[in-house]
């Protein structure tokens, strides 16, 4: 079921706020901490403290929907991970969030190749993924949690697990 265009008007604002603004709960971090063994957790805190915040938001939604599925939880703490091997600004992200929303198919071809010039934040935006995965498995984590990495952004997942990853990375 599609979104009305209004809430993700107030979801887009949000976002754009709390990027300005990350907010990082002491608690969600030890909890975070518990979760991840040390090559990964040294891998999440590489990533930006608006990437981390988002991070630790999905990883809290999923517990509150009863997920206890490891590899899951894990997925969701690195699941933007490859974002911070090219950490985008904050203007890229909205012009892919416009791009991706009049002209998608465009948005997604200039994906392709390097993360060079006017291009690079729509590199960053398909590739991330792929990159984040691949991170993920050279710091240790299951081949299970590089694959639910790898296709957090694929459309009409079979993998139920893919689609609950999904569900808490789309509340954001």
């Amino acid at each position: 079921m599609a979104r009305q265009p209004a809430f993700r008007l107030t979801y887009r604002v949000r976002q754009f706020w709390e990027a300005l603004r990350p907010r990082v709960s002491p608690t969600a971090l030890a909890e975070a901490r518990a979760h991840l063994p040390h090559g990964l957790w040294r891998l999440f805190q590489e990533m930006p403290p608006e990437e981390q915040a988002h991070a630790l938001r999905v990883f809290q939604r999923l517990k509150a929907r009863g997920c206890t599925d490891p590899d899951v939880l894990t997925a969701a703490l690195l699941h933007d991970v490859g974002k911070a091997l090219q950490r985008p600004r904050l203007w890229e992200r909205v012009v892919v969030v416009l791009a991706q929303r009049c002209c998608p198919r465009r948005a997604w071809a200039w994906g392709q190749g390097q993360a060079r010039g006017w291009r690079r934040p729509f590199v960053l935006a398909r590739q991330h993924p792929e990159w984040g995965a691949a991170q993920a498995l050279a710091a240790g984590a299951s081949s299970r949690t590089a694959e639910l990495i790898r296709a957090h952004h694929s459309v009409n997942p079979q993998d139920p697990d893919l689609a609950l990853l999904q569900w808490a990375d789309e509340q954001e």
